[in-house]
């Protein structure tokens, strides 16, 4: 695969070509890319109301980005004397219109020939942003104030960074918080970038099941959506969603469930992302992504599988959860392991039992003792049926106690040193 290329400019010198570019749009178009990693067409339609002076950010549709303090200043000075004039940041100089992109590639590129800078272009400020920005932070931070997704940035950059910045991961999904989706659920209602956010929420459908979803996967009388590899319930809510969508559509539109609202074209994956991630930064979610979402919908939907087999059949193994869901050894004891400490399940030696329906391993002792205080003496049979639990698990629980010399073991029964004591005097 060819190298991505990126021609860096040189610090020195564009530090001398902004100080040359002070009056006109040049220095402002410079700025906006080398500063604040914007695009041609994020500077040509950057408007005032995206500028948050209050917050020192630049409010784009897709992301939030730092204001530079040297950018903040210049903002600041071109508010004051053109901001009444136009709604739009950069403007010309001479009619003070708002400037079209392929104007602000030529400004560009003359200011840096000018500086002497003649292989770098206004993308290469752009790419040079966000090399910046990867030699101090990591790529999901980036990947958030830049609008590009980790792998885009790690396919292009990683050859730009240091090691430790290029291998650093998004290791977890963020934790979803519910009300914040609501609202944006409730926000986006009418719109693509909701109905994706449906989807992938309630039914945890991947972005490329969205954006290839006809209208003859959905099938209304069977209340389910039909995927290749699998069935899925309608919830109610997205039962009425796509009800909705499907009454304002007419026959000439295209079969695909999710269109764009101008061209009534179907939304391909890039579209997909932007749209979802822009719904989602509006609602207060700027970390979240939408396989975040699915993620955690996936997660809770086989979490419950486990927990209804428990229900059914009784406490489950390693073994029974990777045949259940298809997990590898390790997914498997790490998916128990945390059902155990969010306190969904008990663990008795190798099996998972329900909460309440076996004494947890923390009162094993007491349970047996206040047992054998009453009866005297026990068989294995009888404490497991006290602790609720197999006897394959009992024995390993007994084994442990009397090796520990909690309890004495005389043939196949079980007692407390003292009451062993006392029977030998």
């Amino acid at each position: 695969m060819r190298e991505y290329v990126v021609n860096r400019p040189e610090e020195a010198a564009m530090r001398q070509i902004l100080e040359r570019e002070q009056a006109g749009p040049e220095g402002v178009i410079l700025r906006l890319a080398w500063l604040e990693g914007l695009s041609r067409d994020e500077i040509a339609g950057l408007t005032w109301s995206q500028v948050s002076f209050l917050d020192d950010r630049l409010e784009l549709p897709d992301r939030l980005v730092p204001l530079d303090p040297e950018m903040r200043t210049c903002l600041r000075k071109l508010q004051e004397a053109y901001g009444e004039r136009s709604r739009y940041v950069v403007l010309s100089s001479r009619a003070r219109t708002p400037m079209q992109p392929e104007s602000i590639s030529r400004l560009a590129r003359q200011a840096l020939d000018r500086g002497g800078q003649t292989r770098v272009r206004l993308m290469d400020l752009r790419h040079d942003w966000i090399i910046r920005q990867l030699e101090t932070q990591d790529w999901p931070t980036v990947a958030r104030v830049s609008g590009v997704e980790v792998p885009a940035l790690q396919a292009r950059f990683a050859a730009y960074v240091p090691k430790r910045a290029a291998w650093t991961s998004r290791e977890a999904a963020p934790q979803v918080d519910e009300f914040k989706l609501w609202k944006v659920l409730q926000a986006e209602r009418d719109t693509p970038a909701g109905l994706a956010l449906w989807l992938a929420w309630q039914m945890g459908l991947q972005a490329q099941e969205i954006v290839a979803l006809t209208w003859e996967q959905v099938d209304f009388a069977r209340n389910l959506i039909k995927l290749p590899d699998r069935e899925i319930p309608l919830t109610n809510a997205v039962r009425r969603l796509l009800e909705d969508i499907r009454r304002r559509r007419v026959p000439e539109d295209d079969p695909h469930v999710l269109l764009t609202e101008q061209s009534r074209r179907p939304v391909d994956l890039p579209r997909l992302s932007r749209m979802t991630r822009a719904a989602l930064i509006r609602g207060g979610m700027e970390h979240v992504l939408l396989r975040d979402l699915r993620k955690n919908e996936g997660r809770e939907t086989e979490d419950a599988r486990i927990l209804e087999k428990v229900l059914e059949e009784g406490p489950v193994s390693r073994g029974d959860v990777m045949a259940l869901l298809g997990l590898s050894k390790t997914a498997a004891h790490a998916r128990l392991r945390r059902l155990t400490e969010q306190k969904k399940l008990v663990r008795v030696g190798g099996k998972y039992y329900l909460p309440g329906t076996v004494v947890p391993p923390e009162r094993h002792l007491a349970a047996i003792r206040a047992y054998l205080e009453r009866a005297g003496f026990a068989y294995r049979q009888d404490i497991a049926e006290l602790l609720r639990i197999q006897p394959k698990q009992c024995t390993l629980v007994l084994r442990r106690l009397v090796e520990a010399g909690e309890l004495v073991q005389s043939g196949q029964r079980y007692a407390l040193p003292q009451q062993e004591t006392r029977k030998a005097e």
